[in-house]
């Protein structure tokens, strides 16, 4: 089997590594490809996965080379985890925003609109040059916005799934305040990518007994740390939502923060700077702890799983994934990309049913696809007018005078990846 990770010179990769060295039964990968145009990051990355798989004693081949369709030829599946522009980038995403008093991140809002424009396009090159080289290739998705990127990919018909690692990390949270194995737990995972809420936290499996009403009464406060959400609002609504909504929560309590500290980009280009000096050291040959603050916390697990139910080798029976819509929530479309539990296999993801969703989330469900359609309109076929739609539309915006300022913004810093503008 012939995995390929685009994007792998990410001081990520070593999670991933570690994952198909640890997992190997699940998923057994003959050759592992690492392509990156960063050749310096590549090497470093390369010479550390190479040592963790021989630590493990994993048989399989890591190759690295800056030549994408080397790399995807005969792919059995390719992994994508690339960032257009770099940590530069993220860096201006979650400042200008904040200029304009709107929250500055790299998925949602303005900056999230401005990684989708910049991603869009170039993902879509890389799955045209996937389906060249293998049309049978699956294609999974790690790449900001996910949303938005898988709902492209599947626009333009290829085999793609979205994959994020908030509910796994939930999950293991859950598990350990139930002293519980992540295996016992099932969730209700209901939203869009960085838009979810769990509804529901059973025994077992989609029909188990839910423990959410325990675990918020027991563990709420714990949660709500985790969160930064105050317990109150956990115990009125009766769900676990993702951290990412507390930018929508307490917007301007986030805007307030968010101005007096280093930005996330910052904090974490310091990190990777850390992460490479650590794996250009010839003697280390397993994932070091400084890893587990840059994210992505359980990404490998979450992308065995997943591959390997997609090429026919197991993996868990249901899985978190973003696909379509196709009915599973009544108030989107059906070409919607939503994040809910699926059965996965060769065939695709095919979404479990959803119990009723409540109108405080569904409402906002609705408007924030609306937007990923608005944003989607504009990668795909640019202009001022498309973007500053997409901007107006956004539940974090909303204004006319906000969405004109961020649109001249966003592409004064955006123009050398905006082929229009």
């Amino acid at each position: 089997m012939k995995l390929t990770v685009v994007g792998g010179g990410s001081t990520y990769t070593p999670e991933l590594v570690d994952g198909f060295a640890r997992l190997r039964d699940t998923l057994p990968v003959g050759e592992l490809v690492l392509v990156d145009p960063a050749q310096d990051r590549l090497e470093l990355v390369g010479g550390l996965s190479r040592r963790i798989f021989a630590r493990q004693g994993h048989p399989g081949r890591i190759t690295t080379t800056t030549d994408l369709d080397a790399a995807v030829d005969g792919a059995d599946a390719v992994l994508l985890q690339l960032r257009v522009g770099g940590q530069a980038a993220r860096q201006q995403d979650e400042t200008w925003p904040l200029e304009c008093g709107c929250v500055g991140q790299e998925t949602t809002g303005a900056g999230g609109l401005a990684k989708a424009l910049r991603t869009v396009p170039v993902v879509l090159d890389i799955a045209e040059r996937v389906r060249r080289a293998n049309p049978h290739a699956w294609i999974i998705d790690f790449t900001n916005p996910v949303g938005i990127v898988t709902r492209a990919l599947l626009r333009a018909g290829h085999k793609a799934v979205g994959l994020c690692n908030v509910a796994i990390g939930l999950q293991r949270k859950f598990a350990a305040l139930l002293s519980l194995e992540p295996s016992g737990l099932h969730l209700d995972h209901v939203g869009l990518n960085h838009l979810t809420w769990e509804t529901g936290v059973r025994l077992g499996g989609p029909e188990g007994e839910d423990v959410l009403p325990r675990l918020l009464a027991d563990h709420g406060d714990t949660i709500a740390a985790d969160l930064r959400l105050p317990r109150p609002l956990l115990d009125r609504l009766g769900v676990v939502p993702s951290y990412y909504l507390r930018y929508f929560y307490a917007h301007d309590e986030v805007v307030r923060e968010l101005r007096t500290k280093p930005s996330r980009a910052a904090e974490v280009a310091d990190m990777e700077r850390r992460l490479l000096a650590m794996y250009a050291d010839p003697a280390l040959d397993e994932k070091p702890d400084l890893l587990a603050r840059r994210g992505g916390a359980y990404y490998s697990e979450a992308a065995v799983d997943l591959a390997a139910a997609l090429l026919g080798g197991g993996g868990t029976p249901y899985q978190v994934v973003n696909t379509y819509n196709d009915g599973t929530l009544p108030f989107l479309p059906d070409d919607a990309v939503v994040e809910v539990q699926a059965a996965v296999g060769t065939k695709g993801a095919a979404p479990l049913p959803v119990h009723p969703v409540d109108p405080l989330y569904a409402g906002l469900m609705a408007g924030v696809t609306a937007y990923e359609d608005l944003a989607l309109e504009a990668a795909l076929h640019g202009g001022r007018n498309r973007v500053f739609r997409a901007l107006l539309s956004h539940p974090l915006i909303g204004q006319y005078g906000y969405a004109e300022t961020l649109t001249d913004r966003l592409i004064a810093h955006n123009r050398e990846h905006l082929a229009w503008a």
